[in-house]
Formats: structure tokens, C-alpha cells, sequence
């Protein structure tokens, strides 16, 4: 599951930002465009994020993760469409292979929410088991 290295690599980065900052104590939320093309599954990101988190400056934080459709335009006709997927690479209007993908590979850090100042006293809130 290469979701996992996509989570710790996120955690990576952003932990190296906020240590360039300086004093910051919490790290609240993290949004992601993710390319529908990108070959990310958005429940499996969301699990190992958490799991990536654990015992960091981000634990707690929230995964926003924000689909970003993926386009193609014709270079012969210029026509523009949604790819879906599987993608459809072919122009729906002229039917010529010249497709150029405009959307849907994205994955990057859009922002990074975090406290800084003096160090807050964080409790985790137990985890009931469901029965």
C-alpha cells in the first residue's frame, strides 16, 4: 500500500517546515489536492495519515484531502473534457489520441494549519471499543 510512504512523507515534510518556523506546538490540520488520477485511495490515505501521525507534532491533526477531477483538452480540436476513470484519453469530439492531461495527477500540500507559542498540555481522548 503505497498510501503509507505518501502519509509519512507528508508528515515529513510538513514536520520540516514547522521546525523551520520555529515554536510550533500542534499541528491542526494538513489539506491535500489528490488528482483522481494520482492512484490514491482516499480512505486508505486517511487511515495510515493517522497511523503516520502517531507521536508527532501532528498527531490529532485532520486530513482534509480535496479530489481534484481529472481534465483533458484536444490538441487538434481544442476541445475540453472529464476524463473519469478509467481515463478516457481518446477526444469525445474528433476522436484523435492528441490528448493533453490539464488535471487529475495533482498531489501536493495546498496548507498547513498549526498552534505555535507556548506548549499546551494535549490529552488524547481514549478510543471506546464498539461491541
Amino acid at each position: 500500500m503505497h498510501e503509507m510512504s505518501i502519509a509519512m512523507a507528508v508528515v515529513g515534510q510538513v514536520q520540516e517546515a514547522a521546525a523551520k518556523s520555529g515554536g510550533v506546538t500542534a499541528v491542526t490540520s494538513v489539506r491535500l489536492q489528490v488528482g483522481e488520477l494520482a492512484g490514491v485511495v482516499p480512505d486508505a490515505l486517511a487511515f495510515c495519515f493517522e497511523l503516520a501521525c502517531a507521536g508527532t507534532a501532528l498527531e490529532g491533526a485532520e486530513l482534509i484531502a480535496e479530489s481534484v477531477p481529472g481534465r483533458a483538452r484536444c490538441a487538434t480540436c481544442v476541445d475540453e473534457w472529464a476524463v473519469g476513470t478509467p481515463p478516457q484519453l481518446c477526444c469525445p469530439a474528433c476522436g484523435q489520441a492528441t490528448a493533453e492531461l490539464l488535471s487529475g495527477r495533482e498531489l501536493q500540500i495546498t496548507s498547513v494549519r498549526w498552534e505555535d507559542g507556548p506548549a499546551r498540555d494535549r490529552t488524547r481522548e481514549p478510543v471506546s471499543e464498539e461491541r
